[in-house]
C-alpha cells in the first residue's frame, strides 16, 4: 500500500433534493477540495433511505461509509481523514464513528472528525457564522432557526447554542426542533412573550431538503409557517442550507485541517 496516497472522505446524511444537494453537500466538497490539493476528497452518505432513493429514481450512486471505505482501501489509500458534515455528534455521526473503528486496520491512519457542534469555541464559530444570513431585526423581529432535533443526549446541544446566541448578543434568534425539544410550541411562548410580530424562518441545517420544504415551509396545516401564520405573526422564510453559508463551509475545511493536524476532537482520535 503505498504510503503517499492519502483521502478525504466527506460524510452527510444525504439528500433527493438535487437543488440542496449541489448548493450544500457539493460547494461544501469543493471548498475541501481547493484547500487540500494533494488529497482525494471523495463522498459518501450515511442514510441507507436517500441512498436507495437516489439510485432507484435518479440513477445516482452514493456509497454508504463502509462501501465508501472499502474502495478506498481497494483503491490503495493509507491515509484517509473522514470529515462528517452533520450539525452534532448524534446518532448519524456514531454510526460514522462506529464504521471508521471496524475499518481501521485497513489504513495507516483512519480518523473521524468532528462536526459542527462538538466543544465550546465550535459553538461560538457557528453562532458567528449565523451572524452573515441573519437579517436586521428591529425590535418585534425575530429569527426561529429550525433544527432536526433528537432523541439522543446531543439534543441538548441546542439549548448550548441557545445561549451562546444570546451571549453574543443575537436577542431575538431562537432555535426550535422539528423531533426534539424545544418545539414549535415552545418557540412561539417565547415570541409571544418578547412581543413578536415578524418572525423570518430560517433552517439550521446542512441542506433546505424535505424538513425544510415541507416542516418548515411547506402549505400544510403542520408546517413551521402555518402555526405561525395561524398564530397571528408575519411570516418570511429563508431556504438555504447551512452548507450554501461560505462562513460553514470554511468551518468544515477547518475541521478537516484540525483532523489531519491530529486534533479532530479535543486532541483525541478516534478509530486509530
Amino acid at each position: 500500500m503505498s504510503n503517499l496516497k492519502k483521502g478525504i472522505l466527506v460524510v452527510s446524511f444525504g439528500t433527493s433534493v438535487l437543488e440542496t444537494f449541489k448548493s450544500c453537500i457539493e460547494n461544501t466538497e469543493k471548498e475541501i477540495k481547493k484547500k487540500f490539493r494533494e488529497y482525494e476528497v471523495r463522498r459518501a452518505f450515511t442514510s441507507g433511505v436517500i441512498i436507495k432513493k437516489l439510485k432507484r429514481e435518479m440513477k445516482i450512486e452514493i456509497d454508504s461509509v463502509p462501501e465508501a471505505l472499502i474502495k478506498m482501501r481497494n483503491d490503495g489509500f493509507s491515509k484517509v481523514y473522514v470529515q462528517p458534515l452533520h450539525i452534532m455528534p448524534g446518532d448519524e455521526y456514531n454510526k460514522i464513528v462506529v464504521d471508521v473503528r471496524k475499518y481501521s486496520t485497513f489504513f495507516d491512519k483512519l480518523v473521524v472528525g468532528r462536526p459542527i457542534l462538538y466543544r465550546k469555541d465550535d459553538y461560538i464559530t457557528a453562532a458567528e457564522a449565523l451572524k452573515s444570513q441573519i437579517p436586521t431585526l428591529g425590535r418585534n423581529d425575530a429569527v426561529v432557526l429550525m433544527g432536526h432535533g433528537s432523541t439522543h443526549p446531543c439534543n441538548a446541544s441546542y439549548a448550548m447554542l441557545q445561549y451562546i446566541l444570546d451571549d453574543l448578543g443575537l436577542k431575538n434568534v431562537f432555535i426550535g426542533t422539528v423531533e426534539g425539544y424545544p418545539t414549535i410550541e415552545n418557540v412561539i411562548l417565547k415570541l409571544k412573550k418578547n412581543r413578536i410580530k415578524k418572525v423570518t424562518l430560517m433552517p439550521f441545517m446542512l441542506v433546505a431538503g424535505d424538513h425544510v420544504l415541507n416542516d418548515m415551509a411547506g402549505k400544510g396545516s403542520g408546517s413551521w409557517k402555518r402555526i405561525l401564520k395561524n398564530e397571528g405573526f408575519e411570516v418570511d422564510v429563508y431556504i438555504h442550507g447551512l452548507g450554501e453559508n461560505k462562513d460553514f463551509q470554511k468551518i468544515y475545511v477547518q475541521h478537516v485541517e484540525d483532523c489531519i493536524g491530529g486534533n479532530p476532537l479535543m486532541g483525541k482520535k478516534v478509530g486509530i
